[in-house]
C-alpha cells in the first residue's frame, strides 16, 4: 500500500509538470501588453502652415515607408470636416523623418460623395495590391467662425461615408470609386442611419476581412443625431460588399459616445483593438488610449493591461510632453509584429489655438 501511494504521488507530479507549459502560455496571453518606448524628435511630423492629423504607414516594394496623412491649411482653423485631404509622405524608416511627396486623394467633383473632403486614412497591403481606406464627404464647403473657434459644418459632418482607393503601387495612381464602400443604412432605426466614418480593417485568419467603423444613428433628436457607436462588418474581399452586423461594440454603460478611432488587428490568436477612451469610460485615467481584445471580432472585452497611454508623449531627450489630444492610433505592423504606434496629437499655443502634429512612437 505504501509503494502504491508513492507511485500515485509520482504520477500526479509528472502530470502536473506536463500541463505546466499550457499554463505558462495562458499566463503569457493574459498579460499581453502594448508598451510604448520613447519617441525620437525626428519622429514628429509637423508643418508651420499646414495642420497635420492622423496618419498610417505601409512599406513599399521600393523599401521606403509610405505614410498617408490628413492635412489642411492652418489658416482655415480646425476645418477637418470641410477641407481635409489625404497626402503622401515617404521615409527610409517607419520612425521618420518623413518628407511630403504629393496628395494621394485630392479634391474632386463636389457632386461626388467624397468630392470635397478625404480624412482619417488607414492603409494596408493585401496580396499584391494597396488599399487606402478613408472617410470622405461633400457639402457646401463653408467654414464659419474664427481659427480658434471654428463651427462644425453639420452638412459635411452628416455626409461622412467610408471609402477605399486601390493601387498597384503606394506611389499611386489611386483608383477611387463613385459610391461609398460603407454607406448609411436606409432603416431609420439602424445604428448607422445618419453617417459612417473612421474605418479600420484586418484580414481574418479563416479567410475574408473584418471591419470596425464609427456610426451615428437617428434615434436621438437633433441635427447631430445619435447615439455614436462602433459597428462590425465582414466581407470576402477588401473592396466589399460588406455585410453589417447589427450589434454595437466598445460600449460602456452610461455613455452615449465612449470610444473613438479604433485600430484593429489580429495577433497571437486574438483580434485586438487600440482606441481612444473619450472620457475615462474604461479606465480611471480619463481620456486615454486603451486596449481591447476579442476571440471572434464581434464580442470585444477590455484587455487586462488596458491602459496604453495617457495624454502625454515620452521623448528620447527625457522630456515628457503633456498634450491636449492623443488620437487616431494606427499601428505599423511588420511580419506580424507591431513595430510603431502612430498618433495624431496637438497642444495649444499662447493664443489658445491648437497646433497639431503626427508622431511615430516605437513599441517595446
Amino acid at each position: 500500500m505504501k509503494y502504491l501511494t508513492s507511485l500515485l504521488v509520482i504520477l500526479f507530479f509528472f502530470n502536473s509538470c506536463k500541463e505546466q507549459p499550457k499554463n505558462v502560455a495562458e499566463i503569457k496571453e493574459v498579460d499581453y501588453k502594448l508598451e510604448l518606448g520613447k519617441a525620437a524628435l525626428k519622429s514628429k511630423f509637423e508643418n508651420d502652415s499646414i495642420t497635420i492629423w492622423g496618419a498610417s504607414i505601409v512599406k513599399g516594394q521600393d523599401n521606403l515607408y509610405h505614410m498617408y496623412y490628413s492635412r489642411w491649411k492652418k489658416d482655415l482653423g480646425w476645418a477637418w470636416v470641410t477641407h481635409s485631404e489625404i497626402a503622401h509622405a515617404v521615409s527610409k524608416s517607419p520612425f521618420g523623418p518623413f518628407e511630403h511627396k504629393d496628395v494621394a486623394l485630392a479634391i474632386r467633383d463636389a457632386s461626388l460623395w467624397d468630392g470635397l473632403c478625404t480624412h482619417n486614412p488607414t492603409v494596408h497591403k493585401f496580396e499584391n495590391k494597396y488599399y487606402l481606406y478613408y472617410m470622405g464627404n461633400t457639402g457646401d464647403g463653408v467654414v464659419t467662425g474664427t481659427p480658434g473657434k471654428i463651427k462644425l459644418n453639420v452638412s459635411h459632418r452628416n455626409n461622412q461615408r467610408i471609402g477605399v482607393a486601390v493601387a498597384d503601387n503606394p506611389n499611386g495612381p489611386w483608383k477611387r470609386f463613385n459610391t461609398p464602400l460603407i454607406d448609411v443604412s436606409h432603416n431609420n432605426q439602424a445604428l448607422d442611419a445618419l453617417m459612417t466614418s473612421n474605418p479600420s480593417i484586418t484580414k481574418r485568419p479563416d479567410g475574408g476581412y473584418l471591419m470596425v467603423y464609427k456610426a451615428v444613428g437617428k434615434k436621438k433628436k437633433g441635427k447631430f443625431g445619435g447615439p455614436v457607436v462602433h459597428c462590425v462588418a465582414t466581407s470576402d474581399s477588401p473592396t466589399g460588399p460588406f455585410k453589417k452586423h447589427d450589434k454595437p461594440v466598445f460600449t460602456a454603460k452610461g455613455y452615449d459616445f465612449p470610444a473613438e478611432d479604433p485600430f484593429i488587428w489580429y495577433e497571437k490568436g486574438k483580434y485586438r483593438a487600440i482606441l481612444k477612451d473619450m472620457h475615462g469610460a474604461f479606465t480611471d485615467a480619463g481620456q486615454s488610449l486603451v486596449l481591447f481584445e476579442s476571440e471572434d471580432g464581434f464580442d470585444w472585452n477590455l484587455s487586462k493591461n488596458a491602459l496604453v497611454s495617457k495624454l502625454e508623449i515620452h521623448w528620447e531627450d527625457g522630456t515628457i510632453q503633456k498634450v491636449d489630444h492623443l488620437e487616431r492610433p494606427q499601428l505599423y505592423i511588420e511580419n506580424g509584429k507591431p513595430i510603431a504606434l502612430l498618433c495624431a496629437s496637438d497642444i495649444k499655443d499662447k493664443n489658445g489655438v491648437l497646433q497639431s502634429f503626427n508622431v511615430q512612437i516605437p513599441l517595446k
